[in-house]
C-alpha cells in the first residue's frame, strides 16, 4: 500500500481554498486543553500570546475569550488570514501573514505561545528554537493536534476506507507513527533545545459522530485528500460507504494529542 507524502510548503496553503467549510468542519479543541492553559499555563485577561498557524481560528476564538491579549496570529495563507479578519472582531488581535520563519516578533516579548494542529508543517529543531526565543523566562509553549485515529480502538470506517484512501489517511508525513502522536520524538526534540523544563504531554481519546455529508465536508478539509488528483471522486465514494454500508452514521474515533513545556 503506497503512502502519500505532503511537502511541507504544500501543506501550508492546503486549507484557503474554502476557509468557511473548513471552519465549519474541523471539531474544536476538547475544553480540557483550556482548562489546562488557565490552570498550568497562566491564560488571564491580558496574557501576550502569539499562534503559529492560526487558520480559521479554531483555537484562536477560545484564546480570546479566556483574555489572551494581545493575541498575535501568524497565518501564512493570505485567505486564511482575511478570514481571521473578517470573522474575529477584537481589537485584541493582530493578524501576521507571514511564515514563522519570516515573521518578525518581539524577543522575549510573550507569556504564552501556542500551535494548533500546524506545527508540523515546520521544520521542527529551527521552529522550536525561535519559539523559545520570543518566550519570557517562565513563559509557556504549547503543541495541540486533534487526530483521526486511536491503536486501542476498532475503527470500521477506516477498515472500509482504506483501500479507498490507499493510505492516505495513515500519516501526513508518510511515517506509521504522526508527528502528533510519536511523544518520545516530541519530547526529544523539546528537551534537546536546553530552553525548557516542566516538558509534560497529555492526551485524550473521544469519537465524532458523523452523517454523509459531514464525513465529505470533513475529509475535504484534509491536506492528504486535497493533493490527490481523484479527490472528487473520493469524496464521492466516502459519501456513498458511509450512506450506504454505515447507515448514515460514522464514528470516528479521535485522539488529541498536548505538548506543554515552560521557558527556562
Amino acid at each position: 500500500m503506497s503512502k502519500v507524502v505532503i511537502d511541507k510548503s504544500f501543506g501550508r496553503k492546503a486549507f484557503g481554498l474554502d476557509p468557511a467549510g473548513y471552519h465549519a468542519a474541523r471539531p474544536a479543541y476538547p475544553e480540557w486543553i483550556y482548562e489546562l492553559l488557565y490552570e498550568r499555563c497562566g491564560l488571564r485577561q491580558n496574557v501576550a500570546t502569539f499562534e503559529i498557524g492560526a487558520g480559521t481560528g479554531i483555537a484562536t476564538r477560545r484564546l480570546l475569550e479566556l483574555g489572551a491579549n494581545p493575541l498575535v496570529a501568524i497565518e501564512p495563507d493570505d485567505r486564511l488570514a482575511d478570514f481571521l479578519c473578517e470573522t474575529i472582531q477584537s481589537d485584541a488581535l493582530m493578524v501576521i501573514r507571514s511564515s514563522f520563519e519570516d515573521a518578525i516578533l518581539p524577543g522575549a516579548g510573550f507569556d504564552l505561545g501556542l500551535s494548533a494542529t500546524a506545527f508540523h508543517w515546520l521544520d521542527e529543531e529551527t521552529a522550536l528554537a525561535k519559539v523559545a526565543s520570543l518566550l519570557k523566562p517562565d513563559g509557556w509553549w504549547v503543541m495541540v493536534w486533534n487526530e483521526f485515529g486511536d491503536p486501542d480502538r476498532a475503527d470500521p470506517f477506516h477498515e472500509a476506507t482504506k483501500v479507498l484512501l490507499n493510505g492516505s489517511s495513515v500519516s501526513l508525513m508518510g511515517n506509521d507513527v504522526s508527528f502528533a502522536q510519536d511523544k518520545a520524538a516530541r519530547l526529544a526534540a523539546l528537551e534537546h533545545t536546553q530552553a525548557f523544563d516542566r516538558i509534560e504531554h497529555r492526551t485524550s481519546a473521544w469519537s465524532l459522530v458523523l452523517d454523509p455529508d459531514q464525513v465529505v465536508n470533513l475529509y475535504a478539509t484534509y491536506s492528504n485528500i486535497n493533493i490527490r488528483p481523484d479527490r472528487e471522486s473520493i469524496l464521492a465514494e466516502l459519501c456513498r460507504i458511509a450512506r450506504d454500508e454505515f447507515n448514515g452514521w460514522v464514528t470516528r474515533n479521535m485522539t488529541t494529542s498536548l505538548y506543554i513545556a515552560r521557558r527556562r
